[in-house]
Order: C-alpha cells, then sequence, then structure tokens
C-alpha cells in the first residue's frame, strides 16, 4: 500500500513543489525587477486569485472523487459522464470569471486594501491573470482528472513544463522587454496554456477511461460535485481569508514594511502548502476508489499515511526554513528590516504546517468519502472562526509580533475541535454504510 502511496503522491507532491518555486522565481523577479511595492501588490490580490484556484479545485476534487468512486465500482461509463459534465460547466464557469475580473478589476482590489501606491500595480497584475483565466483554471482541473485516469506522472509532466515555460518568460518579460507585473502574470498565463496542450492528447485519443463528447449538463450530477467539492473551494477561500485578515491587521499595525514581509512568508509558505496539498491529492485517488469497493481498511490506511508522509516533510521544511532562512529571504529583498521581520515571521509561521498539512489531509478524507459537511467544517475553523480570534488576542498581547503566531494557534485549534467532533474512523464505518445501503 506504501508503494502505491508513492506511485500517487510522490509525482503530485514533485509537481506542486515544482508550481511552488515557479512561484517564489516569479517573486525574485517581480521583487528585483519591479521593486517591493509589486511584491506587496501580488499579496493584495492573492487572496482573488487563490479563490479563482478555489474554484478549479472545487470542480477536481469533487469530480475526482465523483470519478474514482465510479470507477471502484466499476461504473465507468458513468464516469466518463461526470467528467465531460465538470469539463463543460468549468468551462463556461471561467469565461464568466475572465470578464468579470477584466472589467471590474480596480473595485475589485480596492476592496482587497489596495492603498493609492499600490492599486495600479495591483489592477494591471489582476486584469493580465484574468486574461488566462481559462488556461489558468481548466489546466487545474486536468491535471486531477489525469491522475485519476491513473496517469499521475503526465499530470506531473505537464505541470514542470508549464513551470518551466512560465520561469523562462518570467525572465524575458520582466527584464529585457520591461513589461513590470503584466510580464508575470502573462507569463504564468501562457505557462498554464503549456500544461493543458501536453494533457489535452490523454483524453482526445483515448489513453483512459476518460476521454471528451458532447454531454448534457444534469442537475443533480453538478449539485453532487458541488457539495463534495465545495469544501476544496472553502479551503482555497479560508487561505484568501488567512491571507485578507493578516494583510489588513499588518497594514493597521506596522504600514506596507509589514505586508511586504508577509509576501516574502506567503511565498516560502507557499511551497510547504503546495507538497502537502499535493501528498493529499495523490492519497485522494486511491481513497475514492476504495471507499467505491467499500474497503474500509484501505480507507483508512491510506489516510494514515497521508498523514504520517505530510508531518515528515514539514518536518524537513522547518529544518531548511530555520538552518537557511535568511538567505532564502535575502532572494526576495535587499532590505534589512524587511528581512529581520521576515526571518521572525518564518520561523513561527513554518510550525503552523505541521497542523496544515494534518488539517487539509482530514478536509480531503472527508470530501473523498462523502462526507463534505465535517470538510466545511474544519475550513470555517481554520479562518473564519479560530484565525480572527487567534490575531486580534496575539496582536493585543504580544504586538506586532504575536500577529506571526496567529496561523499556528488557530490550525492547532482547529486540528484539536475537529477530533474532539469527529472520529475518522467511526464516520468512515458510517459513510461506507450508506454507500452499501444506497447500493442495494
Amino acid at each position: 500500500m506504501i508503494s502505491e502511496f508513492l506511485k500517487y503522491a510522490i509525482p503530485s507532491a514533485f509537481a506542486m513543489l515544482v508550481s511552488a518555486l515557479y512561484t517564489i522565481i516569479d517573486g525574485i523577479f517581480v521583487g528585483q525587477g519591479v521593486g517591493d511595492n509589486a511584491l506587496a501588490a501580488v499579496n493584495i490580490v492573492l487572496p482573488f486569485t487563490v479563490m479563482l484556484v478555489g474554484i478549479a479545485n472545487m470542480m477536481a476534487v469533487g469530480g475526482g472523487a465523483l470519478i474514482s468512486k465510479n470507477i471502484g465500482a466499476k461504473n465507468i461509463e458513468k464516469a466518463v459522464n461526470i467528467f465531460r459534465q465538470v469539463c463543460k460547466f468549468l468551462l463556461i464557469v471561467t469565461v464568466f470569471i475572465s470578464l468579470v475580473c477584466v472589467i471590474f478589476a480596480k473595485p475589485i482590489v480596492k476592496m482587497l486594501g489596495a492603498t493609492e501606491a499600490l492599486e495600479t500595480l495591483a489592477v494591471d497584475y489582476l486584469k493580465y491573470y484574468a486574461i488566462f483565466c481559462i488556461p489558468n483554471l481548466v489546466g487545474l482541473a486536468l491535471n486531477s482528472f489525469v491522475r485519476n485516469d491513473g496517469k499521475p506522472k503526465l499530470a506531473m509532466y505537464s505541470i514542470i513544463a508549464g513551470a518551466i515555460t512560465n520561469i523562462i518568460l518570467d525572465y524575458v518579460f520582466i527584464f529585457p522587454f520591461g513589461l513590470g507585473i503584466k510580464g508575470a502574470a502573462i507569463a504564468t498565463g501562457l505557462g498554464q496554456i503549456v500544461t493543458v496542450a501536453i494533457m489535452l492528447p490523454h483524453f482526445i485519443q483515448k489513453k483512459g477511461c476518460l476521454t471528451f463528447g458532447k454531454v448534457k449538463i444534469e442537475k443533480e450530477v453538478i449539485s453532487d460535485l458541488l457539495k463534495i467539492g465545495f469544501p476544496s473551494f472553502l479551503s482555497q477561500i479560508s487561505f484568501s481569508f488567512i491571507v485578507l485578515v493578516h494583510n489588513l491587521t499588518l497594514v493597521n499595525v506596522m504600514g506596507e514594511i509589514g505586508v511586504s514581509a508577509y509576501s516574502i512568508l506567503n511565498y516560502i509558505g507557499t511551497n510547504i502548502y503546495m507538497v502537502l496539498f499535493g501528498l493529499t491529492l495523490g492519497a485522494q485517488p486511491l481513497i475514492s476508489y476504495n471507499f467505491g469497493r467499500k474497503d474500509k481498511d484501505k480507507v483508512l490506511k491510506y489516510y494514515k499515511i497521508n498523514s504520517m508522509a505530510s508531518i515528515v516533510t514539514t518536518a524537513v521544511f522547518v529544518v531548511i526554513c530555520y538552518v537557511f532562512g535568511k538567505q532564502i529571504i535575502g532572494i526576495f529583498t535587499n532590505d534589512k528590516q524587511i528581512l529581520e521581520i521576515a526571518y521572525f515571521a518564518v520561523k513561527l509561521g513554518t510550525l503552523s504546517y505541521f497542523m496544515v498539512g494534518l488539517n487539509i489531509g482530514t478536509i480531503v478524507f472527508y470530501q473523498a468519502i462523502e462526507m463534505p459537511k465535517l470538510s466545511t467544517l474544519i475550513c470555517l475553523f481554520r479562518s473564519v472562526i479560530f484565525l480572527p480570534i487567534s490575531l486580534f488576542v496575539l496582536s493585543k498581547v504580544f504586538g506586532a509580533d504575536g500577529i506571526w503566531a496567529g496561523t499556528l494557534v488557530s490550525e492547532s485549534l482547529t486540528f484539536i475541535a475537529i477530533n474532539l467532533i469527529a472520529n475518522i474512523k467511526t464516520s468512515t464505518t458510517k459513510s461506507i454504510n450508506k454507500l452499501v445501503e444506497t447500493a442495494q
């Protein structure tokens, strides 16, 4: 079972790491080529762009869970039908979002807290990001479906190719062409087009179970998809809300220098988050498939393996950040004050990922066994309930330094709360029994 987990988890985690690394390189190019205000502007827009990614993840995880469950239950035709409906629905949604973001970019960045100094940069970044909204979001969803169709390595290769394209174009657009923050957004979009182009032949040439084709969107399928996938959307929104709450708190307490330091923490933290999320995405098809087969023991075993992998992975990242933190931060900024603030933030912030990994693993697990209400509860605990309380109390008691411990405290409280409310083994038994009753 461990070898099967690693077969899916390693390509997924590695792909997410590469994806996060090119986000960091994007940050380096923006910081060094455009300036610290540009870094802050990207961070201002981040809650909204993460929300868009959440929409793609909602479709990907919700659809992926339904697809893998039906493949496990030998209902291949139904799995294909669900795949086609998800693709069609996502395409309609992304076209609409792209138009809204281009037309209303200025009001959106103002709502996100952009100051006068950051507004123009933030608007430019959002507009050009939105132009490539379709490949950005469709690429994320297709990557998950390729993995659910038994091709984790293809999913990895497509992301790596897109990341390399993005890195090269980042340098070209920002430095030789002098496009500034616009260049960073355009490079990201073109990179995603490469990612999609590599995956399309798998579906067009019918290399797996899932294929493109005409389909009529059914309300019941989309309803199930959104119900199961909603926690993934909410999880991304939670991250957006976490960033937004931090930004607003930091602007009030520390000013723009605090936001700049937090943007660096986010670039580093994104690497850890994406790898942990990659491990979970690797486990999801295995959990969903065995859930469809009604194999309780394997479902629980894969959850346990994913949790242990998450803890070990976080420990490695924490050691790296404590030992090489200042050197890593120095890549993003030459400002000594920002460097010192960011290093303190990184030392506290990275510890939170022990709990983050366990929490996101549990979120996706409950989605995979079709108990999304518990997943939703975890998301609400993480951001809406415990984070604002933690930030308020810690900033009052410890001042600006207390802000950096907010995520650690809120994620720990979330982990404790959900384990007091629900039991993994009991919940799994209940859900599988319900599946058996439905089949009868």
